[in-house]
């Protein structure tokens, strides 16, 4: 291909396919207007690829983490336990947005049912929730792309905090409710898609379902009620919105992965201020 050919291509945003500019529809997956900013997330141009968002959220994910330490080291533990070396204390975690029974329904903050999903408790921790993501990230944008990967991760630590809630957990934080949502979402893929590949793809995610059950059940103080939630809702919006294979990404599937990051944004910036005022004082 000459050059000036791949300056007047780019990648369908949809089937990710090279598509002249010229195009009016897809030729590959028939999206109509595939170089229409409704066809593209415009809060995630320019992220270096598809995986560019697993890398956004890790790195969110890492800046509260420090945050929280910094907010209160007097308190935060450095104990030569691996499970509890560099554990923010509770205040900070609070402070920050740690949800459960206490804060949504003491303190009415709903909104930790969002910020409870970037906060971790060790380092231990957040280390294990960021490789299981990374691990696993790829796979659903792969499959579902990247709207419906963004919907699926909110979505699901949202509802499997709500769950674990219903069931009386007082004080919860951590991804991993939002990548068990992730979890549920591959299972369901593997087990609607059938075949060779999509048995491999349930078998593998079910390794992995297996083994956050196993652990959550040895290690105390794991929210399994969190981890179930999670990856039961993550295999409902899976079914709703469905994966490629079956139905080309939508402007709905847009717009609502737009409102997940606007949310997410706007949620974790108010705690972000509290805990900056919690610091100076």
């Amino acid at each position: 291909m000459t050059l000036s050919k791949k300056r007047n291509s780019f990648l369908c945003p949809n089937c990710r396919r090279l598509v002249s500019r010229s195009e009016s529809v897809c030729p590959a997956c028939g999206l109509k207007n595939p170089g229409s900013l409704w066809n593209d997330n415009i809060f995630t141009r320019g992220l270096g690829g598809e995986d560019g968002i697993l890398k956004v959220i890790i790195v969110v994910n890492i800046a509260m983490f420090m945050l929280s330490l910094a907010l209160d080291p007097r308190t935060s533990s450095f104990s030569a336990s691996p499970f509890n070396f560099l554990s923010p204390s509770n205040n900070s975690l609070f402070v920050l947005g740690s949800t459960g029974t206490i804060p949504l329904f003491q303190f009415n903050r709903w909104w930790s049912l969002i910020s409870a999903s970037y906060l971790h408790g060790s380092l231990m921790h957040i280390v294990f929730n960021m490789i299981a993501l990374y691990q696993i990230g790829p796979l659903l944008l792969r499959e579902y792309g990247t709207s419906r990967m963004i919907a699926i991760y909110t979505l699901s630590g949202i509802g499997g905090y709500l769950i674990s809630v219903i069931f009386g957990v007082r004080l919860t934080i951590g991804a991993s409710a939002a990548v068990c949502g992730l979890i549920g979402a591959a299972l369901y893929y593997g087990k609607s898609r059938g075949g060779a590949y999509g048995n491999a793809v349930y078998s593998q995610i079910g390794g992995w379902a297996l083994g956050i059950f196993l652990f959550g059940f040895m290690i105390p103080g794991i929210n399994n009620w969190g981890h179930a939630g999670g990856m039961l809702v993550g295999a409902l919006v899976g079914f709703i919105l469905g994966y490629r294979e079956r139905s080309r990404e939508k402007t709905g599937h847009k717009f609502l992965s737009m409102i997940c990051i606007v949310c997410t944004g706007a949620v974790l910036f108010w705690p972000i201020v509290n805990g900056v005022f919690f610091l100076l004082r």
